[in-house]
């Protein structure tokens, strides 16, 4: 006796209608994406545009879990960006089409690139050359070495020995 098997598949039914491949990557990648990350690289490069003028004081650096974390490259800037931290969480979601994130945490960005790719580094600084004082060094006979001011004093006069 011969049994037949059926076969039975979990795949939707194709369709029969022809699409562009630009019509049907984007569902296509949706797809395989089951982790979200095509959506959060959409937001890392929306990031100026969604945020405004805001998105300069903090810049996407990753996430953990549900925490979305923000750099700041200055501490101050960092303490005031997290009173904005709700608005900035619900813009997040509302860009996401849902909630993916429930927390905002910042830290301090330390010369790491932000996610989107985009590295504000400040005008460097001029080099400062200091002016050696005229009478440095008529203080040591003064000073005790071993006391804190004279220990400080006689640093002082290395930074000019060393340049």
């Amino acid at each position: 006796m011969t049994m037949a098997y059926r076969r039975t598949t979990d795949r939707p039914k194709r369709r029969n209608k022809a699409q562009s491949v630009g019509d049907a990557l984007p569902g296509l990648l949706d797809g395989l994406d089951r982790a979200g990350g095509r959506r959060l690289v959409m937001l890392w490069r929306a990031w100026d545009e969604l945020l405004g003028d805001m998105a300069a004081m903090a810049r996407p650096v990753g996430h953990r879990g549900g925490r979305l974390v923000l750099a700041a490259g200055d501490p101050i800037v960092m303490q005031e960006a997290q009173y904005l931290g709700p608005m900035i969480l619900k813009k997040v979601n509302e860009f996401l089409g849902q909630e993916v994130f429930d927390k905002v945490v910042f830290e301090l960005l330390n010369g790491r690139v932000p996610l989107d790719g985009v590295i504000r580094p400040e005008a460097p600084k001029p080099p400062r050359k200091l002016k050696k004082p005229e009478k440095l060094g008529s203080l040591n006979e003064q000073l005790d070495p071993d006391s804190p001011v004279g220990r400080c004093y006689r640093a002082y006069q290395r930074m000019f020995d060393d340049s």
